[in-house]
């Protein structure tokens, strides 16, 4: 593998940019208000709302900023209708003025890798390290590109297994499997994005992962190599969308000092 400094090594860059954001009060209270809503009203929902909660969605950190998703906002009425029935006709889809969505696309790296050197050219802000356009080139190829029949990906693994016993290695992804496992991983930090967007519009959600994933993906017509991550219904909550009170279990089980 090429050696590149880009992950040890702090680049020296003249660009600064400052965050003043301390409103922690009302950060917790936008996540604690967040819940999974099961039944909504009637009221719609703005498309302006829909369409900023998207953008906010596409902030969301992702690895090596290769954004591998989209979401698919299903506002045809047949469409939507085996939909409904795609995702098991739960009140939580049923009752919803809106759904989407949210795709993980593992080849989409191909895609937004010659995006971010195309931006790096581009960009007048800041001088863009030489390793970091080392990295798109050469290493991002390297990482993520399996190869046909996944023949790449097996061979990675075997050497980064050899590698690994001497320096501290990265072991994937190295399938097609550890690549959907990848880009769910991005899709689901921007799905949590745009439904704590929505809450902080006066939306509710429900992220819902029961539904038939073969027919929404044929629905959607999507390439053979994306995968459904989840939809995600939004409205207002009716007076019985939640059906009870948050539980959650002892912090001590999940959360570790080592």
């Amino acid at each position: 593998m090429a050696k590149v400094d880009i992950f040890s090594k702090i680049p020296d860059l003249n660009y600064k940019e400052e965050s003043d954001y301390q409103n922690s009060a009302d950060f917790t209270k936008l996540v604690n208000s967040r819940r999974s809503c099961r039944v909504y009203t009637d009221d719609p929902v703005p498309e302006e709302v829909i369409q900023k909660c998207l953008d906010l969605a596409l902030l969301a950190p992702n690895s090596s900023n290769l954004q591998p998703w989209q979401f698919y906002w299903v506002k045809s009425k047949d469409k939507r209708k085996l939909l409904n029935k795609y995702c098991l006709n739960q009140p939580a889809a049923s009752t919803a003025p809106e759904i989407i969505v949210a795709v993980a696309c593992p080849e989409m790296w191909r895609t937004t890798r010659k995006l971010m050197l195309q931006a790096f050219e581009e960009q007048d802000e800041v001088k863009t390290p030489k390793a970091a356009i080392q990295y798109y080139k050469k290493i991002v190829p390297l990482a993520y590109d399996q190869g046909p029949l996944g023949i790449k990906g097996r061979i990675k693994k075997v050497v980064l297994y050899l590698m690994g016993f001497k320096k501290p290695t990265p072991r994937g992804p190295a399938s097609k499997s550890d690549m959907r496992t990848w880009a769910h991983k991005s899709t689901a930090l921007a799905c949590q994005n745009l439904m704590l967007a929505f809450r902080s519009y006066g939306y509710d959600t429900c992220p819902m992962e029961g539904l038939d994933e073969n027919r929404v993906h044929d629905l959607l017509e999507l390439p053979r190599s994306a995968r459904v991550c989840m939809a995600i219904s939004v409205g207002k909550r009716a007076k019985n969308g939640i059906y009870g009170p948050r539980i959650r279990f002892d912090r001590d089980l999940f959360v570790k000092t080592v």
